[in-house]
């Protein structure tokens, strides 16, 4: 079974007003060739949910954001996000604000088919205020009240891996992998992108297999995009581009992205935007953070 696809046939399958789930962590091994990809179609009115970093921003910026569902959304040592920042602070958008713990909780109950799950999270805080749609429920074995979690149905995920095979089989080495299996068993279809395509054997190997988080089944395609998390991290092959995020911040108020999106992304392959921030090996040179 070969799933391999190219990053514009992935985007071709999703349509405007759909829910986008994109994998990843702040700055750390975002999608971002298929964020860019995306940013260069017609698609509109998207629902995204993330544990968002310039994936998010970025697509808000270009107008193709609806609603944001989120836990955060940084850049790490940029504290704010610039794009979504100015974004909700316009109120151009819809947005849930929950917990980090709410999302997973959000991700798994559409995993596994529930309408929701109870937890104790938010109680007694401003997310339950801040979030009409949330509701309340007794349990039916004390009399405590819990916070009833909605799933948060995908109809895509968007993730980048380290490695992958044709058939799905997906590995992810960094030191975390953040959400990203509960992105991929919460979605009808999730889309990866890998910084290296290996022949199925790789994965007979224990010490390998051990790495691979969801199964092949839930992989709808695969794409070899080296360097495709970029400027996002993918550990342990890269760090975050420091130097390109300082760059980005600063266009939010030295000319906005439009600047930044057409000097990057606008007419460029993905091969001429590794061109353009210094070749694929100056990105593996990038310096993995360290906290």
């Amino acid at each position: 079974m070969n799933k391999q696809m190219t990053t514009a046939d992935m985007v071709a399958q999703l349509q405007d007003g759909m829910t986008i789930g994109i994998g990843g962590w702040g700055p750390r091994r975002k999608p971002m060739a298929l964020v860019r990809e995306i940013l260069r179609s017609d698609l509109k009115d998207l629902t995204i949910v993330a544990y968002g970093g310039a994936d998010v921003g970025m697509l808000c910026a270009a107008g193709k954001v609806k609603k944001v569902i989120f836990a955060f959304v940084s850049l790490d040592f940029i504290p704010l996000e610039p794009y979504f920042r100015q974004a909700r602070q316009s109120g151009a958008l819809e947005t849930m604000e929950i917990d980090e713990g709410m999302m997973l909780l959000g991700l798994r109950a559409a995993a596994w088919g529930c309408p929701y799950i109870p937890t104790q999270i938010g109680l007694g805080t401003d997310v339950v205020k801040v979030n009409p749609d949330l509701k309340l429920v007794d349990s039916p074995y004390d009399d405590k009240e819990w916070v009833a979690m909605p799933a948060l149905k995908l109809d895509a995920s968007l993730i980048h891996v380290d490695r992958a095979d044709e058939r799905g089989v997906c590995q992810i080495k960094g030191p975390d992998h953040y959400m990203d299996d509960w992105f991929a068993r919460a979605a009808d279809k999730t889309f990866v992108t890998c910084d290296e395509l290996v022949d199925s054997e790789f994965f007979a190997d224990p010490e390998e297999a051990r790495y691979v988080l969801w199964e092949r089944s839930m992989t709808s395609a695969v794409a070899l995009v080296p360097g495709g998390a970029h400027p996002s991290s993918c550990a342990p092959l890269y760090g975050f581009d420091v130097a390109h995020f300082k760059e980005y911040n600063a266009s939010a108020k030295e000319g906005g992205f439009e600047v930044y999106f057409d000097k990057y992304i606008k007419d460029s392959t993905e091969q001429e935007y590794r061109e353009k921030v210094g070749g694929l090996d100056a990105i593996r040179q990038l310096a993995l953070p360290v906290y």
